[in-house]
C-alpha cells in the first residue's frame, strides 16, 4: 500500500492554482470545475485542492528552507514560523541518520497551513 492522493480545501481555485504554481514550481495537472477540483504532481503523490474538502496540514521538502522562506516572504507570503530546528537525527528511524530537520510554516492563498521541511548536516559534518 502507499499514498496516492492528499486534499487540500481551496475555495478559490484560481488563486489556489496560482499559489501552488509557484510554490512547487509546476503547473497544475488537471481542473475538473465544476465540480472544483485542481490536481497537481507532487513526486509519486497527487495533490487535490478542493473546494469540498477540509483543511489539512501538508508539508512539502524543500532543498533550501531558508532561502524559499526568504523568497516566499518577498512575494508576500504570510510567514506563520521561522525556519527553526525541530529534531537532531542520531539514527534513521524518522530521517537521514546524524542529520537536522529544519521546519518552517507559512499559509497558503487559502487561510491553511502549510508546513516546509528540510533536512541537512550539521556544519562540520
Amino acid at each position: 500500500m502507499h499514498l496516492i492522493q492528499v486534499a487540500q480545501h481551496a475555495e478559490d481555485l484560481e488563486r489556489a492554482a496560482a499559489f501552488y504554481t509557484s510554490l512547487l514550481g509546476a503547473d497544475p495537472k488537471a481542473l475538473f470545475d465544476p465540480p472544483g477540483l485542481l490536481f497537481f504532481d507532487v513526486g509519486a503523490v497527487r495533490l487535490l485542492l478542493d473546494r469540498g474538502a477540509p483543511t489539512s496540514l501538508l508539508y512539502f521538502e524543500v532543498a533550501d528552507l531558508h532561502g524559499t522562506v526568504a523568497t516566499l516572504r518577498e512575494r508576500g507570503v504570510r510567514i506563520l514560523a521561522d525556519p527553526h530546528m525541530i529534531f537532531a537525527h542520531t539514527d534513521d528511524l524518522l530521517g537521514p541518520a546524524e542529520s537536522e530537520e529544519w521546519m518552517a510554516f507559512i499559509e497558503d492563498s487559502e487561510g491553511n497551513t502549510v508546513g516546509l521541511v528540510s533536512r541537512t548536516r550539521p556544519p562540520g559534518d
